[in-house]
């Protein structure tokens, strides 16, 4: 009796986390057409239907080969398709040809998925499930499942028919409150995650920092701010910009953020409902770490870094997942702080590198997060695409600084 109780203490919130992460992804791909899901717009993005088996594969390799006893993958040749870059797992298919993956089909995957699906849910109820692995594949799923939309943006965005991903109707527009700034004294504090929730092992350890003083302003940059740096030939002034920056900014042809194109007069931008005319009280999104860096010498500022973001943070206010909305302002530690969480991510100006006495988790999920601590920056917060559950005031997300498909944008940061 003694140990059922514990059991269901146990297990049942994990099968709960279980079920709703993997039925929230298939909700996600619901309308979407196998032409739609096998498609590979560029190496930084992978297919739909690729995301779908790749979070599968994540729960069949460490969690039901090393645990459910008798367990017999449908086919061995899928380890080798869908490893994302786990070297100790095996060899890996050629991320940037992942489009030509035509088979399996998308409804083999899909009985792929169900099949890792009760799997799963069988080792759960019967208590051999390792609680940390299958935490981990969920919170796994849940980057997926951002990727899975700003992925299909890419891959819609270069159709000249501009499909939209859901109904094409005019997304709601809010006034943008007035920019002021919100000083912090110095001092020290502690920043990463040392609780006993979820968090991935590159959030932590906790440890002590020094701040100085500065100053955060109290709302992101909007595409009102980014249409007036344009218009003062922000593009175009080379001492604006880092050296990579500038030469990137040249190469790729920049004069505006990603997905904006100018039409019959007017900057419009694509987005996940179809074409939608830029809205200048919207916070700026898909611009780059360069862009941002540059706006904010533009603006007198800078970027604030990732040490003066979570401090001045605070917990994400109560709601759901929202797939296309944002979440109502959040507290901060400095009063008069908002749109910290759901908007946009926002850049730092910190290199993504190991807290003091950090080390990478053991065995091959290892790989996770400390293999990539190099020539990366970190954003925080949270996009209008990210689920709920991964925003907290410690999770470090990081990209490098020239990409902009994701929902990045910008606060600027000043010194006291």
């Amino acid at each position: 009796m003694t140990k059922l109780f514990a059991q269901t203490l146990e297990t049942q919130p994990l099968l709960g986390l279980f079920g709703d992460v993997r039925a929230r992804t298939m909700a996600m791909v619901d309308g979407l057409h196998p032409e739609d899901m096998t498609v590979q717009s560029m190496e930084d993005a992978s297919p739909t239907k690729w995301h779908l088996a790749h979070t599968s594969w994540f729960f069949e390799e460490f969690v039901l080969k090393p645990y459910a006893a008798g367990y017999a993958t449908p086919d061995e040749r899928f380890a080798h398709l869908f490893n994302s870059y786990y070297v100790q797992a095996g060899p890996r298919y050629a991320r940037p040809q992942r489009g030509l993956v035509t088979r399996p089909t998308v409804e083999e995957i899909v009985e792929y998925r169900r099949g890792i699906d009760a799997a799963v849910e069988s080792l759960i109820a019967a208590g051999d499930a390792p609680h940390d692995l299958v935490e981990l594949g969920c919170h796994h799923e849940m980057q997926h499942q951002e990727l899975i939309l700003t992925d299909l943006l890419h891959v819609f965005s270069h159709n000249p028919l501009q499909p939209a991903y859901r109904a094409p109707e005019p997304l709601p527009t809010r006034e943008a409150a007035p920019l002021h700034w919100v000083g912090f004294d110095s001092g020290t504090t502690q920043i990463g995650h040392g609780g006993p929730t979820f968090a991935f092992d590159c959030e932590g350890p906790r440890h002590e920092v020094l701040i100085r003083p500065f100053s955060l302003a109290s709302r992101a940059v909007t595409c009102g701010d980014w249409l007036a740096f344009m218009a003062d030939g922000g593009y175009s002034t080379p001492t604006l910009w880092l050296s990579d920056g500038w030469a990137t900014a040249e190469r790729e042809g920049w004069n505006a953020p990603g997905y904006w194109r100018r039409k019959d007069g007017r900057w419009m931008t694509y987005s996940l409902r179809g074409a939608q005319p830029v809205d200048p009280e919207a916070p700026v999104s898909h611009v780059s770490l360069y862009e941002a860096d540059a706006f904010a010498r533009w603006a007198g500022a800078r970027l604030p870094t990732e040490v003066e973001w979570e401090y001045a943070g605070g917990p994400v206010a109560d709601g759901t997942f929202l797939e296309c909305g944002r979440l109502r302002p959040a507290p901060a530690r400095g009063e008069g702080l908002t749109q910290m969480w759901g908007d946009v991510w926002e850049w730092t100006g910190s290199a993504y590198l190991p807290y003091p006495g950090f080390r990478p988790s053991e065995g091959t999920v290892g790989e996770y997060n400390g293999k990539f601590m190099a020539n990366q920056f970190v954003l925080r917060g949270g996009s209008a695409l990210t689920p709920q559950a991964q925003m907290r005031r410690t999770y470090r997300n990081f990209f490098y600084p020239h990409q902009r498909w994701q929902m990045t944008g910008l606060r600027l940061a000043r010194d006291v």
